[in-house]
């Protein structure tokens, strides 16, 4: 497997790579991640198995995408594919610093740089309006994103509706989905424009580079709300005040937002409901009895 994707490497870089060193390191919940060296360069390289391609092109792509809009750092695509029983995907290695959710006043400065570069990144936008031009994955859930005109109904059906759906297969019980679902053009009344967005944008997709650089990485990337990146930065924790200070000094939030967050935030909640089930299903049904209050 290996000399097949060092075969790949070699391929697309143009120059003979030979990996000497492969270092487990943490690729996430579902998937495998090495470090792959050949003494003098090193590449990240995701694994899976090979059914699980797709969910390596959609990465790619999106990181393509997000890479053009010349605004925030993500880990540069190199190739992606299938060795042998396996699905890959090679990146750019990027090393990131240590304690990278660090929120003390020291870091201040980067986390107010990665806001205006976030805000930046937003502010690609899309004439073909909400969606993408492949479906995605958030976690290991298929994320649909057929375009659609109107935000609204792209959030109700590719969004809330769908992980509903799911949810359903799964024996979840939501008492008050069609009244979520039924309201959700008063709740999003608010004019929206396509922006291109990370998609799964919490602490464990953000960081800095060793040398202060701040870089998003893992997206679920397509064209909606900018504010469902803003919204999920706050779900696990919330990423330091810094950020928030930076983004608004860029591309301000509409009013309503505060309001609008905890709607944006059930599409996460229901997803790891559909993912891991346990207590998100009890979360997801209180942040419905708030956002209907």
């Amino acid at each position: 497997m290996w000399t097949q994707i060092d075969a790949h490497i070699s391929q697309v870089t143009g120059e003979k790579f030979q990996s000497q060193q492969r270092r487990a390191v943490g690729g996430g919940c579902i998937n495998q991640g090495y470090a792959v060296s050949n003494g003098e360069i090193t590449y990240f390289v995701k694994q899976n198995l090979a059914s699980q391609v797709a969910m390596f092109e959609a990465e790619g792509l999106g990181l393509e995408e997000m890479l053009a809009t010349a605004s925030i750092r993500v880990p540069k695509p190199l190739t992606w594919g299938v060795a042998e029983n396996s699905s890959y995907i090679v990146l750019e290695w990027l090393e990131l610093g240590s304690g990278n959710s660090n929120s003390s006043l020291r870091d201040a400065p980067r986390w107010e740089e990665m806001g205006h570069k976030l805000a930046a990144m937003h502010k690609a936008s899309s004439s073909q309006g909400f969606g993408w031009k492949i479906n995605n994955t958030i976690g290991s859930t298929p994320q649909i994103n057929t375009w659609t005109a109107d935000w609204v109904e792209f959030y109700i059906k590719h969004r809330l509706g769908y992980q509903f759906q799911l949810a359903k297969r799964r024996g979840g019980n939501f008492p008050q989905q069609e009244k979520l679902l039924a309201a959700i053009p008063e709740l999003l009344a608010h004019q929206v424009q396509p922006s291109l967005v990370h998609g799964d944008l919490w602490g464990g997709n953000a960081g800095c580079t060793a040398s202060g650089e701040p870089v998003i990485f893992d997206p679920a990337t397509y064209f909606g709300d900018r504010e469902v990146d803003i919204a999920m930065t706050e779900l696990f924790g919330g990423f330091p005040t810094a950020f928030y200070k930076g983004y608004n000094e860029v591309f301000p939030l509409d009013p309503g937002y505060e309001q609008r967050k905890t709607l944006y935030n059930l599409y996460h909640i229901l997803n790891h409901f559909n993912l891991f089930g346990g207590g998100y299903g009890s979360q997801a049904n209180r942040m419905i009895d708030q956002i209907l209050r």
